[in-house]
């Protein structure tokens, strides 16, 4: 046997299989399948010869009658109907614009939308994640969507990605307690795939009043989707990140807002890291003009 041989042949480390399951949890795998491979065109193939061996005359298929002593089994009730997904159309953006507008407060707002079904993402979701942190704070940070920790935990920004951001914002002496955090999404994409266009439209009226009801003095998108979504441009985050303009929730409100890198993107591409630390120090000093 060759060295190459036996290196193939050796049991993976406790580090090697770590770094294994790490990569298969970021590329959204989460669900384990069988080590061989399943023929199912021939289960099919046998499933049909099967039935085709059964009676086939309507005696052979009658129940046989219940005897004097049996009792008869009781009818269950029927199990209550889940929502069923569907296709959304222009209807079903009304009916969000309509259910985000008529809520008056911020609990309001998160019940309307763990209650709304026009978005299909929600059926593949464990949770709604809404938000966290202080809505009475200054600024309120904007992200793309949900991953697969923050849909298990109904938190936003609490895997790695989140992690990392709870250390930018201690950078600039500030943590959760001091500012408020959500997603222009609030459930988490199969696979942690971008969501589409339908879904950032239907979702799009619950994150404008967001912003209304809790009325920060600036706002930071992290990420392309909030960024272009919010501030209605086709440019990309890279062009955009670090320079200040206004976002508009409503026709009469102007909010200082600025994009930056999103943190999942600063894991994948640490040496941009300095690109967004000049951001939040720009975020530091707008926030201290206002204090001041």
């Amino acid at each position: 046997m060759t060295g190459g041989d036996e290196k193939s042949a050796r049991a993976p480390t406790a580090d090697e299989l770590a770094a294994l399951l790490h990569f298969y949890a970021e590329a959204g795998v989460d669900s384990a399948v069988e080590e061989s491979t399943v023929d199912r065109f021939e289960e099919s193939r046998a499933r049909t010869a099967a039935a085709a061996k059964k009676p086939s005359n309507q005696e052979a298929r009658r129940p046989p009658a219940a005897s004097a002593t049996e009792k008869p089994v009781p009818a269950q009730p029927p199990s209550p109907q889940q929502p069923e997904a569907t296709v959304p159309d222009e209807a079903a953006i009304t009916d969000a614009r309509e259910t985000a507008r008529n809520a008056q407060s911020i609990d309001a707002l998160r019940e309307a939308l763990a209650s709304f079904n026009g978005c299909n993402l929600r059926f593949g979701a464990r949770s709604t994640v809404f938000a966290d942190g202080n809505p009475q704070s200054d600024v309120m940070f904007i992200g793309e969507a949900p991953g697969r920790d923050e849909d298990r935990q109904g938190l936003p920004f609490v895997g790695r990605a989140g992690q990392l951001l709870d250390k930018m914002l201690k950078a600039i002496e500030l943590d959760r307690t001091r500012c408020y955090i959500t997603n222009m999404i609030p459930w988490r994409p199969p696979g942690n795939r971008s969501p589409t266009p339908l879904e950032i439209e239907l979702c799009r009226p619950f994150i404008e009043r967001h912003v209304e009801l809790v009325g920060p003095k600036v706002v930071v998108f992290l990420g392309n989707v909030s960024t272009k979504a919010l501030l209605g441009t086709t440019r990309g985050i890279l062009s955009l990140r670090g320079t200040w303009s206004e976002y508009h929730p409503n026709s009469d409100t102007a909010i200082p807002a600025l994009p930056t890198l999103h943190p999942a993107y600063l894991l994948r591409n640490p040496a941009a890291k300095k690109l967004s630390w000049q951001d939040f120090l720009s975020v530091r000093d707008r926030l201290d003009r206002f204090s001041g």
